[in-house]
């Protein structure tokens, strides 16, 4: 079963978050949300879908497919998939293991994990090892917003929609305040700051958030692969740390555990290099007795198979990240909301369990000259 055909699908869905006008990452407005879908077709007609990881970045990411990673996959067994990986990643070593090309093979190999799913006539979950649970718990990912009397109405609102987790973008102690007024006792509060500040920082900070009962502080050092610099913020024991959605490949995510970097280590599934990256530091994190929390605020392929990658972990694990908002279309209708008490169902068909809506990549696809 040889891979015959290789296409992408950049979706820009209208998405409202429910904030002020100029919320969005960096002070930018945020009012469509950004999709790089990756569709590959076998010689025996299976199609299979991935993501790659984009936004801003579409464009280059698209074109490190298009130009180098693509190229090689065609004519190469669909069934292959981690040799082909492992080829793919050492043929391209010399343009960086980070960044566009990890993102395209990222989304290639979510593909192929769907393709034999497919082939197979199982769900990605069974075939990955199976799972105890039908449901996985869901937590809202928040924009940042700044103001504490939104951030305070968006974590009530959530809440109230049946979310026992909800994780914050904001920086301040007053914003942290206000979600845990908002949220009241019982439910968990992340940060996630984004990679601000100096270790010493971090510890300050880390202390001024902690009278609100985090559950996990997140990416709280600059630079991300500072992992030295998170152990020494994660050794104040003022509360668990997070990161990894910025780390390539397992490689990387053995050197943050080594450190003792993390208490929950999130790799992204349409950047770390798809499901066989995810796969091996679901392993790593298994051993070394650190959560596995992947890093999901998407609603294309790579978001469908965090769910199926998380089912299959057999550790300890976090609820599935669900970036808050409201889209105007969905590619996999309900399926990326949680019902009323904050949980995921499991698509039961095979490879992925459900194929992203045609009328939706149909109505809402992006020209190539965009």
């Amino acid at each position: 079963m040889k891979i015959a055909r290789i296409d992408t699908h950049w979706i820009a869905v209208p998405f409202d978050h429910g904030g002020p006008a100029s919320t969005g990452f960096g002070g930018r407005a945020w009012a469509d949300m950004n999709t790089l879908i990756i569709e590959v077709e076998t010689d025996c007609g299976i199609i299979g879908y991935g993501e790659i990881f984009g936004h801003n970045a579409i464009p280059s990411a698209r074109s490190a497919l298009e130009t180098m990673i693509g190229p090689f996959a065609i004519g190469q067994d669909a069934r292959a998939i981690q040799p082909l990986m492992q080829e793919i990643q050492r043929t391209n070593h010399n343009f960086g293991r980070y960044g566009q090309s990890m993102f395209a093979i990222s989304g290639l190999d979510t593909a192929l994990w769907d393709i034999a799913g497919k082939a197979a006539g199982l769900p990605l979950w069974q075939l990955l090892g199976g799972t105890a649970s039908q449901t996985i718990p869901a937590y809202a990912s928040l924009m940042r917003y700044a103001k504490p009397e939104v951030v305070k109405e968006r974590t009530a609102t959530a809440v109230a929609e049946g979310y026992k987790y909800v994780k914050l973008h904001e920086r301040t102690p007053e914003a942290v305040g206000a979600a845990r007024d908002g949220a009241g006792a019982a439910p968990r509060i992340m940060v996630d700051v984004n990679c601000p500040w100096t270790p010493s920082e971090a510890c300050s900070m880390a202390a001024a958030f902690e009278p609100y009962d985090i559950h996990w502080l997140e990416e709280p050092v600059w630079p991300p692969e500072n992992f030295d610099g998170l152990a020494e913020v994660r050794s104040s024991g003022l509360m668990d740390i997070a990161a990894g959605e910025n780390a390539s490949t397992a490689w990387e995510f053995q050197q943050m555990l080594r450190a003792g970097a993390v208490d929950w280590a999130q790799p992204s599934v349409a950047k770390v290099g798809g499901v066989t990256e995810a796969r091996k530091i679901s392993t790593l994190c298994e051993a070394a007795n650190v959560g596995f929390a992947p890093h999901s605020p998407y609603f294309g392929p790579g978001f469908v198979a965090t769910l199926h990658v998380v089912a299959a972990h057999t550790g300890q694990k976090a609820p599935i990240e669900r970036l808050y908002g409201n889209m105007e279309a969905s590619l996999y209708g309900d399926l990326i909301n949680p019902d009323s008490d904050g949980f995921y169902h499991l698509p039961t068909g095979p490879g992925l369990g459900i194929d992203p809506d045609p009328n939706v990549i149909k109505d809402f696809t992006k020209k190539h000259s965009d």
